[in-house]
């Protein structure tokens, strides 16, 4: 009986995912449900009107069979890598079938690089994130339709520069070179371009879409390798599988670079947490130990009445809450000051290079700001407000509060008891005497 019950959850998933009235989708803004048609019905038009244009020959056949067989061998390669990687990173929809869908622009008529995208995200979906619940069918629709939509960008600009394919740019000199790397910029503009109304109809933050340096430099990379495996294909086809082993080895370095990060990162909050802050505070005090006059600040934020939060509006409002206040501690400081969680709604922040009243100063900008924070969440039925917030933050500055980060953490907590003991909402110094 034990073991049916996995083939009953499977076709169970089946058929839900064959009724329309069951999709996720429906549960979403009508302004995200809105976003899917419009680009759904883009693509389809268009992939429609240039399949009755464009005339598909042998050779572009046995290109796109060799181009779906090559993502679909990749995929199952790093099949294990590819599950591991989307649990932990902010940015799922950056991938590798780039190499791919790039090499497809490149070689084949529009309407088979729809396809191909088809075959590969639907080979993805049903694969790489079977087993991943969070990720509903309709974004790697989404996702998929959008890659489409940035495909043909592509290929417009190709078309508009005359050469149309890579066939004529190995014969069109400086110009084919200029076409491809304009073709490539398209790529990689309108793949952030068509994300963006996502960003607007979703809570997400700007790096979640757009990455970090890392997530948009491996974009580029993928664009890389599909422009020498379009090379490949056009002259030694036979060597186009070469492309796969480095392509392995590419995925796995992002994966070990994105635990490198969950590793240090809070997941509730997306600010370090305890042992990333360590790590950061230690290399702080390594440094300033070197310099005579470095100085640096550390900052203990408690949320006052946060439990009642949590009793009043629920786990998941107070979760919103602490999402809330960790963005606006880190739009109160510099880009490379570092916020962390240390536990429940206390939160600790690293000021490099500051002296003790530009410390005082940032604590009560920051003390300021959660004042003022309104945090929005649904309930279940509407949509509710969370006001009235406020925070005791307790002050420590290098090296008068100390001169190891434990001394320092201990001078910024007890200044923050004395802060909740005068009544709350306030800021203390704890290199000043009490």
């Amino acid at each position: 009986m034990d073991g049916a019950r996995p083939a009953e959850r499977h076709a169970a998933r089946i058929r839900g995912a064959l009724n329309p009235a069951r999709w996720t989708l429906w549960r979403q803004r009508r302004s995200l449900v809105f976003y899917c048609f419009l680009v759904e019905s883009v693509a389809l038009v268009v992939t429609v009107w240039t399949a009755s244009v464009v005339p598909v020959r042998a050779w572009d056949l046995a290109v796109f069979g060799i181009l779906a067989g090559l993502g679909v061998l990749q995929a199952e390669l790093g099949r294990q890598v590819e599950r591991v990687r989307r649990l932990v990173s902010d940015t799922p929809h950056i991938n590798l079938t780039s190499v791919w869908t790039f090499a497809g622009v490149l070689l084949l008529p529009p309407a088979l690089v729809t396809a191909l995208i088809a075959i590969l995200y639907a080979h993805l979906a049903t694969r790489s994130l079977a087993r991943i619940k969070r990720v509903p069918p309709f974004r790697t629709t989404l996702n998929g339709t959008l890659v489409v939509v940035t495909c043909y960008a592509a290929e417009f600009v190709l078309h508009r520069l005359g050469v149309p394919d890579m066939y004529t740019a190995l014969t069109a000199g400086w110009r084919g070179v200029t076409a491809i790397a304009l073709a490539a910029a398209a790529y990689f503009l309108v793949a952030a371009i068509t994300i963006l109304p996502a960003l607007t109809i979703t809570t997400r933050s700007v790096k979640a879409f757009f990455g970090g340096l890392g997530d948009n430099l491996l974009e580029v990379a993928t664009l890389c390798l599909g422009l020498l495996t379009a090379l490949t294909l056009a002259t030694l086809p036979a060597l186009a599988v070469a492309i796969v082993p480095p392509l392995l080895v590419l995925h796995r370095a992002v994966l070990i670079k994105q635990l490198e990060i969950a590793a240090t990162t809070d997941e509730k909050t997306g600010v370090f947490n305890t042992t990333g802050w360590h790590l950061l505070a230690s290399r702080e005090l390594a440094r300033a130990q070197r310099s005579t006059r470095s100085t640096f600040g550390v900052l203990m934020i408690d949320l006052d009445h946060f439990k009642l939060i949590n009793d009043e509006h629920g786990h998941l409002a107070g979760d919103a809450v602490l999402r809330a206040v960790a963005a606006t501690i880190k739009s109160a400081v510099r880009d490379y000051d570092s916020v962390g969680r240390f536990g429940g709604e206390e939160f600790v922040v690293l000021l490099p290079d500051i002296g003790p009243a530009a410390v005082l100063a940032v604590a009560e900008r920051i003390r300021s700001a959660i004042e003022t924070l309104k945090v929005e969440y649904f309930d279940g039925t509407a949509s509710r407000v969370i006001g009235d917030l406020s925070a005791s933050i307790g002050v420590a500055t290098y090296p008068d509060g100390g001169t190891a980060v434990d001394r320092l953490l201990q001078a910024a907590d007890k200044a923050l008891y004395r802060a909740k003991d005068a009544g709350r909402n306030q800021v203390v110094d704890g290199t000043a005497p009490a």
